[in-house]
């Protein structure tokens, strides 16, 4: 029996158009070119043995089917526990805490969750890739608000471009990734006001709560007044304990909430690995001097990161969290001009010809791109580093 030729038929165009993402072809690059990888954020580091050795011993001793959709009970009062010590946050650990697997789901969820089509979202670039698409594929109308270097900083200007009657929700990403800013209070209690003036959902991903330094205190969006019942906080075990493919997320909301994103939950993961979930408990109940010894370290590695890039006479920006600082092109030498240089040409000649792989900030936005920056991850060992720099010696100065 004969059949008719097949003819594909069309796609989603949201994910049918997406590219590759320059994370893929930097990390394909950088194999390729046997380079070092400062392009992909993560450690060189395992992770915390005691936490790992909880995640073992609940695989092989504990219970390894469907956990509760919500998560294990002993995981979302540590996490009640845990952010009423480190954020103030008074939490009902049974109505407003969720497990789900990673923050990229808890996001997805929350999304889908608030959004309805011909909502209008407000997005701050350069932004998570994740984002944008996530909020086309709910239906949402996105509203860009375009930041630059060198404080990334918004502004009542800025946000009265975007925000609206029409306004529905507001994604905010703080530590942020790939700046390195750690929004203050004046600037979180700038967006708060715009958000009860429009009475406008706030979706924050968080992840990067733990990663800061030079003495910063992390303030979650969702303490500011007015804040409470709109807001949505995201949070993430991969980043809190540096294992990033734990993909372990937590996600806080007041009950009228979380009852709309459990059901987007329900539908996406339903549920995460219980014995992940079980060395998460464990690990949110360790003592403050694990997260302060954490963060000293990777600032320390920053520091030295920071010290070898000025050395060689690039422009370094500032930052204040996250496993990320970015040098800016633009800044060096006699080149004074906003786009005079291009990020991604640079990182795609750096990683071929010098042997080290970073992420041009310009893919970070999706229209109106600062074309000048470029990111570097420091979450390595000082040996890593070292090499890295070794690769670059006189590269800035011949720029």
């Amino acid at each position: 029996m004969s059949h008719p030729q097949f003819t594909p038929r069309p796609l989603n165009p949201i994910y049918a158009g997406l590219p590759t993402t320059i994370f893929e072809v930097m990390s394909g690059l950088a194999r390729t070119h046997e380079a070092v990888n400062l392009g992909q954020g993560f450690p060189d580091d395992p992770g915390p043995e005691d936490v790992r050795r909880k995640a073992a011993e609940a695989v092989v001793d504990g219970w390894n089917q469907y956990p509760p959709m919500m998560g294990l009970p002993e995981l979302r009062h540590a996490a009640a526990a845990h952010y009423r010590h480190w954020q103030g946050l008074e939490l009902d650990p049974e109505a407003e805490i969720m497990v789900t697997s990673g923050a990229t789901e808890a996001l997805a969820g929350a999304l889908f969750s608030l959004i309805e089509p011909g909502d209008e979202v407000v997005l701050f670039q350069p932004l998570y890739d994740a984002y944008l698409p996530l909020v086309q594929r709910a239906g949402g109308i996105p509203r860009l608000v375009r930041l630059e270097p060198p404080s990334w900083a918004m502004t009542p200007e800025k946000l009265d471009q975007v925000f609206s009657e029409r306004t529905k929700l507001v994604l905010f990403n703080n530590p942020q990734n790939p700046t390195g800013v750690v929004y203050d209070r004046a600037q979180m209690q700038l967006l708060a006001d715009y958000c009860v003036r429009f009475n406008a959902y706030a979706v924050c991903d968080e992840v990067w709560e733990h990663v800061v330094f030079d003495g910063v205190t992390f303030e979650p969006l969702m303490a500011l007044p007015g804040m409470r019942e709109r807001t949505v906080k995201i949070s993430s075990a991969g980043k809190i304990f540096g294992m990033t493919g734990w993909k372990v997320g937590l996600v806080f909301a007041a009950p009228h909430l979380m009852k709309v994103l459990s059901k987007a939950h329900q539908f996406l993961t339903f549920t995460t690995p219980p014995n992940l979930q079980a060395a998460v408990a464990y690990g949110l109940g360790k003592p403050d001097d694990y997260f302060t010894t954490m963060r000293a370290g990777l600032q320390r590695s920053r520091d030295r990161l920071v010290a070898g890039l000025k050395e060689l006479g690039f422009e370094v920006l500032p930052s204040r969290g996250t496993y990320f600082l970015s040098i800016d092109l633009a800044a060096q030498g006699n080149a004074r001009e906003p786009n005079a240089f291009d990020d991604e040409a640079f990182c795609l000649d750096l990683v071929k010809t010098r042997k080290v792989a970073a992420i041009p900030v310009s893919a970070f936005y999706a229209e109106d791109a600062v074309k000048s920056v470029v990111r570097f991850c420091f979450a390595k060992h000082d040996a890593t580093i070292d090499r890295a720099l070794a690769h670059l010696a006189d590269l800035a100065r011949k720029s």
